[in-house]
Parts: structure tokens; C-alpha cells; sequence
């Protein structure tokens, strides 16, 4: 891998993973548009561990509030169905679903589910206001991000939403429940890193693609947080719905 390419995929995976857009999905169909190889596992660590850091360090000032506060309890319930989905059932996904006419519909489909969160959802509650079952429901959601194209954040966002949290809350929830599950993927993809080494031609590609993730992350939590204090997610419903048509018109070309 290239360190242009590692820039390119970290700035997509900082943007990707915690707007409700796909980091899966622009993960696989940027790679098969430009005809680069598929990134390594020890990429795919270093992003998300990029991401943690991105999680970590806008939300440092609130941690130490959330540990001791109910809400913990809440984040380690909506954590358990997610966890359990992608310990089982990741890698038959990945390979079942990795297509890009796949991702397409994906794409689209959560872009319609979205859109009727918008238009039927009360929005009212703020994050104080979740419960367990709230949780609950939002973590079984998150199960569905597996397949590439839903979207982590898209789907409990929506979820959220359809729970009849504010756009903000719904979103700053989705971004707090992200956090053990970025960091269990990271941990469970590097075992075999941490058991057998960096490789010394992946390091600089590694700590370029980590840095970049984690910077233009930080940016994205930062400003959809303040985007949605006074706007709606339409603007991602019409990418969605861009992008995946655009995926099923260009593989129609391709393969003519």
C-alpha cells in the first residue's frame, strides 16, 4: 500500500465511520474504483484504532462521568448484541456481502429507512432521557451494520431516532456505543498482530493511515454533532441514495 493510498482510506474511514454513511461500504467500492488491492488486516487494525483515538480524545472531558453514571450500564447493554453479531458472524458477512451491487442496495435501503426516521420520528428526548430498553433496541440494530453498505452509525442513528431521540442525542449516543465496539474490533483483529509483529514494510503505511483516522474523525464527531443541533440527515439520505445508484450503474457499465 502506498502512503497516498493509506491517507486517502483514513481520511474515509475518519468521515466513513461516524457519519451515517459507510465506512464498510467506501472501504470496499473506493479500492474496486481505483483497482487497488484490497487493504491488509493490519490496516484495517490501524483504522480502527484511529477512530478509538478520534472517540477518545473529543469525548475526554465526559468518560470519567459516563463510567460512574448510569449510562455505562446502558453502553455495555446496546455493546452486547453488536459484540456477540460480530464475533459470530463478521467474516461470513464480509465475504457474503462484499459485492458492489450488494453494498448498492445496502446503501439504498438504509437511506430509505432513514428518511422515514425523519419524517415519522417524534425527535424530542434528549440523551438523558434513554432507558435500557432504548438501549436495548439500538444495540440489536447495530447487529445490522455487519452487512457492508448499513452503516454502524446510520443504523443506530436511525434507530435512535425511530426511539424518538433528537437528531444530536440519537447521533452522540451512536458515537458512545461505538466506542467498546471499535475497540473490541481493534483488539480481536490484532491478536495477531500484537502476536507476531508489524510488519516492517506496513509500518509507515500503519501509523499514516492511524494518524489520519484519527485526526479527520475527531473533525467529523465534532462538526455532525453541531450540524445536527439545527439540520437533518437528508443531506446523507440523497448520498446514499447518489452512491448506490452510482455503484449499480457502474458495475452495469463494467461488466457489459
Amino acid at each position: 500500500m502506498t502512503i497516498v493510498q493509506s491517507i486517502i482510506l483514513g481520511i474515509v474511514q475518519g468521515i466513513a465511520e461516524f457519519l451515517p454513511i459507510s465506512s464498510s461500504a467506501h472501504l470496499v467500492f473506493i479500492p474496486w474504483l481505483f483497482n487497488w488491492p484490497p487493504h491488509t488486516l493490519t490496516f484495517d487494525v490501524a483504522l480502527h484504532i484511529g477512530t478509538l483515538f478520534a472517540l477518545l480524545a473529543f469525548f475526554w472531558r465526559e468518560w470519567w462521568g459516563i463510567i460512574k453514571s448510569p449510562l455505562v450500564w446502558l453502553l455495555i447493554l446496546g455493546s452486547v448484541p453488536g459484540a456477540l453479531a460480530g464475533f459470530w458472524g463478521e467474516k461470513f458477512f464480509e465475504e457474503t456481502f462484499r459485492g458492489p451491487v450488494t453494498i448498492a442496495v445496502f446503501m439504498i435501503g438504509l437511506a430509505l429507512l432513514l428518511w422515514l426516521a425523519e419524517i415519522y420520528s417524534r425527535k424530542k428526548r434528549d440523551l438523558a432521557s434513554v432507558n435500557w430498553f432504548d438501549a436495548l433496541v439500538i444495540g440489536l440494530s447495530q447487529a445490522l451494520a455487519l452487512m457492508p453498505g448499513v452503516s454502524r452509525a446510520g443504523i443506530t442513528m436511525t434507530t435512535g431516532l425511530f426511539m424518538g431521540l433528537t437528531r444530536e442525542s440519537a447521533a452522540k449516543f451512536s458515537f458512545l456505543l461505538s466506542a467498546p465496539i471499535i475497540a473490541g474490533a481493534g483488539v480481536y483483529k490484532g491478536y495477531g498482530l500484537l502476536k507476531h509483529g508489524l510488519p516492517a514494510d506496513e509500518r509507515l503505511p500503519f501509523l499514516v493511515g492511524l494518524l489520519t483516522a484519527a485526526l479527520v474523525g475527531f473533525f467529523a464527531i465534532k462538526y455532525l454533532l453541531q450540524y445536527l443541533q439545527k439540520n437533518s440527515f437528508y443531506v446523507f439520505i440523497w448520498y446514499r441514495l447518489i452512491v448506490g445508484a452510482g455503484l449499480i450503474a457502474l458495475f452495469l457499465l463494467r461488466t457489459r
